[in-house]
């Protein structure tokens, strides 16, 4: 495939907006062929101030000019559309999560390979090279043996009347930022992640979950203390500890562009600072993906971004399933 990369914008969304879009024009080989919104005055202000043209969702799930699809819908409607993409012979990268449940991302993970098209989940922080810096220190042995992963990642509350507190479009703090420590825990720590306890403070009234807490264990006996929520200060964190040192990284899954990531690592009577180069991965995402339609690659890369979804919700779902709910009248906005 010589000509760029046509995508279609399938939810004019926030983070479309603020993160996608313009990283998508700072990459080569791509352009945008179209916005579709179930609003068409929000559609037509994408394509105007993004390129393209407006389309509902079903003209760019029909069209022949549309490549790859980024799928940015609620939560809850990610399964429907991502499915109608990929039977139309289209590539999906889709926000997380990639869908509400283990058996719905099993099903879309089965139609991608038996059809050869590119699936994947936008965990942009997986493109940040902070992370194999982080993954190199731990296998030279810089921290002995490693005992205990810890990762949190909190954000304020979302205004009263956000998506995200509403249950039938996929609501709650669990899949909307929890999924990115669990998403860590993986990539430090392997497959096959198992779930040891979670406990979820719930919205009385919308059974909305607004924070939480999981122990996973490692198979090989490591543990993963994760936290997350909506009701917090920001905190974009994770850290490792050995039997010999301690590393953390601070603004792991959000960083900005321009941020000089810090790693601090201490021993018992020695510490050190490592500063490491900036860079923008909401644009190392799409070029990633953008350049393996290009290529039409469907190799082990591929095949392991969909066993990280898969694991991602089945981990999701066995934290639902083990969770002591902490039950809190008024927990959201009104």
């Amino acid at each position: 495939m010589n000509q760029p990369v046509a995508w279609g914008v399938l939810g004019c969304s926030g983070i479309a907006e603020r993160r996608m879009l313009p990283a998508l024009h700072e990459i080569g080989g791509s352009r945008v062929a179209g916005a579709a919104s179930r609003a068409p005055a929000r559609a037509e202000r994408f394509a105007a101030e993004h390129g393209g043209t407006a389309m509902s969702y079903e003209e760019m799930i029909d069209s022949p000019a549309i490549d790859a699809v980024y799928l940015s819908l609620p939560n809850s409607l990610h399964f429907e559309w991502a499915q109608r993409a990929l039977r139309a012979g289209k590539h999906v990268l889709c926000e997380k999560p990639m869908t509400v449940s283990a058996e719905q991302t099993g099903e879309l993970v089965a139609l991608a390979a038996e059809r050869g098209l590119l699936l994947r989940e936008n965990f942009a922080f997986l493109h940040h090279p902070q992370h194999e810096v982080v993954r190199e220190l731990v296998e030279r042995g810089r921290l002995g043996r490693l005992r205990t992963f810890s990762s949190a990642f909190g954000v304020p509350s979302p205004r009263a009347g956000d998506i995200r507190y509403d249950p039938e479009l996929g609501a709650g703090c669990l899949l909307d930022v929890g999924v990115y420590p669990i998403r860590a825990a993986q990539l430090m720590l392997g497959e096959g992640l198992t779930v040891a306890g979670a406990t979820l403070r719930v919205d009385t009234d919308t059974g909305v979950d607004m924070a939480g807490h999981a122990l996973l264990v490692s198979e090989n006996g490591v543990f993963a203390d994760l936290e997350f929520g909506f009701q917090h200060a920001y905190r974009s964190r994770y850290a490792l500890w050995g039997d010999a040192a301690h590393l953390s990284l601070e603004r792991a899954f959000t960083p900005p562009a321009e941020h000089r990531p810090l790693l601090r690592l201490q021993e018992q009577d020695h510490a050190e600072e490592f500063t490491l180069d900036a860079s923008h991965q909401f644009r190392d995402s799409l070029a990633s993906f953008a350049d393996a339609v290009r290529e039409g690659r469907t190799p082990e890369i591929e095949r392991s971004w969909l066993r990280g979804a898969r694991e991602t919700a089945r981990l999701v779902e066995a934290i639902q399933e083990t969770a002591v709910r902490v039950r809190q009248r008024g927990a959201v906005p009104s």
